[in-house]
């Protein structure tokens, strides 16, 4: 596969983002929350005179603990024109995938088996390939 990825932890997992969508990895300083949004959008920052939203990732993923980044790292990402921080626990490194997707295995929860596009093996081991809309878009609320 040989795709360049963003190497990070999420939720506590090992993680990669395809690095040809993430425009840079920031730390996030002020966050200004949105009055009525769901939990796992903590609101919005600036970067370069812009409005991202940023997206606490473990929310997003339906996890009930928040991302615990202890740097404020996010990757930045624009889905259908709008620009997104996702908080990340930690940003290591950019790496190669040395393996096509394959199927996420179970009991990584219906989270991740939403927002990732498989696993991919890399050089530090195997890694939840982020499928950046998925995650964005945040949990798939319980039917009523």
């Amino acid at each position: 596969m040989n795709e360049l990825l963003l190497m990070c932890t999420i939720a506590g997992r090992r993680a990669a983002i395809p690095a040809v969508a993430v425009q840079s990895v920031i730390e996030v300083e002020n966050i200004t929350p949105i009055p009525g949004t769901p939990d796992f959008i903590c609101g919005l920052t600036a970067l370069r005179s812009q409005a991202l939203t940023v997206i606490d990732s473990s929310l997003a993923l339906g996890i009930d603990q928040p991302c615990v980044s202890r740097d404020q790292r996010a990757a930045v990402v624009e889905v259908e024109g709008h620009l997104y921080a996702i908080m990340v626990d930690e940003a290591h490194d950019v790496g190669e995938a040395r393996s096509e997707p394959v199927a996420v295995p179970g009991g990584f929860g219906d989270g991740w088996q939403r927002a990732a596009r498989g696993m991919v093996e890399t050089d530090g081991g195997p890694a939840l390939l982020v499928d950046i809309p998925q995650l964005v878009s945040g949990p798939i609320a319980a039917a009523a």
